[in-house]
């Protein structure tokens, strides 16, 4: 536990911002701590509520057999165990990124990729840890993540409901946040399938979010209004630096567009139903219609369908109500383009 735990955000309720945006800093810092920093930065620049990196020792995460993914070989890279070593942060690397995050008060997140990793890990008191997507089908280390008491938030690219549910079983008692995913870096527009967000939360009634690896600044928004209260968006210092997740990022002046257009989507989402709003008041009561005199009416006169009409404001008799004058006589002289005083007739029953 570190000196700061005092001032970790870990007690503010998750997803208090809606949506919760975490920058996901992943590897983009290229294994230099100092970059690490400065992309904490901008992400606290460019209104993200949590920074996440990620907790693997190379030589403990891959075997023997261990092969590139598509992707990352068409990055250029060569050999898994290099490219991993090349951007691991150490321990030492990540308790500064944190502490950074930290001072600009953000939530700070990690993602452990081995059982044997929680331990220390939360030596460091992070205030949420995250499984990767093929993790989801890793008992162990779902099992450790559960065991800490934080917050945990599983990523489900590539999974079907039915491993979903499974892993549930398995941290039974946790209620995780879950994030809708698809793991394809970058994900193409045709394929984030944000439909995904609905089926997770219909299904497990938790809270719900988007891993979002497209590339486009919109993404967020639309999964804010498929019901998306986390997002998640990998951030870089550029799209085209060398290494394997950069190409799937957007660059700090994106990400704070992003977050931008994510949060005007929640505002404009609203609360659920259909009802009139306060800032309608003015427009309903001045454009809406009431019961009016069509022409000069004289005194006693029997009104007929043709003396009436329904005019603006709509302060008087609702004009769904026009039918009821009908036959009523005039008490008074009734001026024409005038709204219907209902104390100026008589109705027909008053007149027999």
């Amino acid at each position: 536990m570190t000196s700061d735990a005092a001032h970790s955000p870990r007690d503010m309720p998750f997803g208090s911002a809606d949506p919760f945006v975490i920058a996901e800093i992943g590897v983009n810092h290229d294994g230099d701590p100092a970059r690490a920093e400065a992309l904490v930065d901008a992400a606290s620049e460019a209104g993200a509520d949590a920074v996440k990196f990620q907790w693997f020792e190379p030589r403990r995460l891959l075997s023997r057999s261990a092969r590139l993914a598509a992707y990352q070989a068409a990055s250029g890279e060569q050999e898994p165990i290099a490219m991993l070593e090349r951007l691991r942060l150490d321990p030492d690397g990540l308790e500064r990124a944190r502490a950074r995050a930290v001072e600009h008060g953000l939530h700070t997140v990690v993602t452990v990729f081995s059982p044997e990793l929680v331990e220390p890990a939360d030596l460091l008191d992070w205030d949420h840890y995250k499984t990767a997507s093929p993790d989801i089908v890793n008992r162990p280390l779902l099992e450790a993540l559960a065991s800490t008491g934080s917050p945990l938030i599983i990523s489900t690219g590539g999974a079907t409901l039915p491993e979903v549910r499974r892993a549930l079983e398995w941290i039974e008692g946790v209620r995780p946040t879950l994030l809708h995913c698809v793991s394809s870096y970058p994900t193409p527009l045709d394929s984030a399938s944000l439909g995904g967000i609905d089926a997770l939360s219909s299904e497990f009634g938790l809270t719900v979010g988007y891993s979002d690896h497209t590339v486009s600044i919109h993404a967020g928004g639309l999964a804010v209004a498929a019901g998306a209260r986390v997002l998640e968006k990998h951030l870089t210092w550029s799209r085209d630096a060398d290494g394997p997740d950069h190409s799937a990022s957007i660059d700090p002046d994106g990400f704070a567009r992003y977050v931008r257009f994510a949060r005007e989507s929640r505002l404009m989402m609203g609360a659920p139903g259909k009802r009139p709003l306060p800032v309608e008041c003015d427009v309903m009561t001045s454009s809406r219609q009431s019961v009016a005199i069509l022409r000069d009416i004289p005194e006693g006169h029997v009104i007929a369908a043709g003396d009436l009409t329904t005019m603006r404001p709509g302060t008087g008799v609702p004009a769904a109500s026009l039918s009821r004058f009908i036959g009523c006589r005039a008490m008074r002289p009734l001026e024409g383009g005038t709204l219907l005083d209902p104390e100026s007739v008589q109705s027909p029953e008053a007149m027999s």
